[in-house]
C-alpha cells in the first residue's frame, strides 16, 4: 500500500500541473513536474525498502508516469508557448500542436520500451532519455522563461524545439547513465556527498535557472557520449590498419 500511496501522490502532481496550466500558474506547473519527479524516485525506493514490490506496483507506476510526464509537460509547454505560435503563423500553431502530441506518444512508448526490455538489457544504463528527464527539460524551460517573462517569438520557437528534441530523445537509442551503480543504503565516496550538497546548494539559490542547465546537460549527455564512442572506434580502426 505504502509505494502505491507515493504513486498516487506522483500522479497527483502531475495533475496539478496539468490544471496549473490551464489555469496560467506556468511556475505552479513547473514545480510540480519536479515534485512528480521526486515521488516517482521514491516509490520505487520505498518498495524495495520494505520488500512490497509487486507487478501490480509497476504497472501502476508507469500509467502514472504517462500522466506526470508525457501528458503533463505536453500541456504545460502547450499552454505556455506552442498555442501562442497561432498568433504568429496559423501553420507554425497547427505544427506546435502536432508536437505537444508527439512528445506524449514518445512518452508512451519510451515507458512501453522500457517494460519490454526491463530484463534484457544492462542497469548501467538507459535506452533513450527517461521520461522523467524530458519533462524535466520542458518543465525548467517553462518555469524559466515564465520567471523572465519570455514571450516574444525566439522564447515561443525555442520551447517548439526543446520539446521536438525531447520527444526524439526519448525514443532514441542514444545511451544515458542511470546513476542505479550509486548504492544510497551503503558507504558513497566523499565527493559524490559533496557533489550532491553543492547541487542542492545551487538549486535553492536559483530553481528554474539551474533545473534547467542539469535537464540540459543531461539531455546532451546521450549524444555527447555515441559520438565520443563512435570517435574512439574510428580512432581504434585507424590503429589497428596502421599496424
Amino acid at each position: 500500500m505504502l509505494p502505491n500511496l507515493f504513486t498516487t501522490a506522483a500522479l497527483f502532481a502531475g495533475f496539478y500541473s496539468i490544471v496549473a496550466a490551464i489555469d496560467g500558474n506556468f511556475q505552479k506547473a513547473g514545480a510540480a513536474i519536479f515534485i512528480a519527479m521526486l515521488l516517482d524516485g521514491m516509490d520505487g525506493r520505498v518498495a524495495r525498502l520494505t520488500n512490497t514490490s509487486t507487478q501490480f506496483g509497476k504497472e501502476y507506476d508507469s500509467l502514472a508516469d504517462v500522466i506526470s510526464f508525457g501528458l503533463a509537460p505536453a500541456v504545460v509547454v502547450y499552454q505556455w508557448g506552442v498555442v501562442r505560435l497561432t498568433e504568429w503563423n496559423i501553420t507554425w500553431g497547427r505544427v506546435g500542436w502536432l508536437v505537444s502530441f508527439l512528445f506524449a506518444v514518445a512518452a508512451a512508448l519510451r515507458l512501453a520500451r522500457f517494460n519490454a526490455q526491463a530484463t534484457s538489457i544492462s542497469k548501467r544504463f538507459f535506452v533513450g532519455l527517461p521520461c522523467p528527464s524530458a519533462a524535466g527539460l520542458v518543465a525548467a524551460f517553462v518555469w524559466f522563461s515564465s520567471e523572465l517573462e519570455l514571450a516574444g517569438l525566439g522564447g515561443l520557437s525555442l520551447a517548439f524545439v526543446i520539446t521536438a528534441a525531447a520527444g526524439v530523445l526519448m525514443v532514441s537509442h542514444f545511451r544515458y547513465y542511470s546513476f542505479k551503480e550509486v548504492n544510497f543504503g551503503s558507504r558513497i565516496p566523499f565527493t559524490y556527498l559533496i557533489g550532491i550538497v553543492l547541487i542542492f546548494i545551487l538549486i535553492s539559490l536559483d530553481p528554474p535557472t539551474i533545473l534547467l542547465l542539469l535537464f540540459s546537460a543531461y539531455a546532451a549527455s546521450g549524444p555527447i557520449y555515441w559520438f565520443w564512442r563512435r570517435r574512439s572506434l574510428h580512432s581504434t580502426d585507424g590503429l589497428e590498419d596502421a599496424d
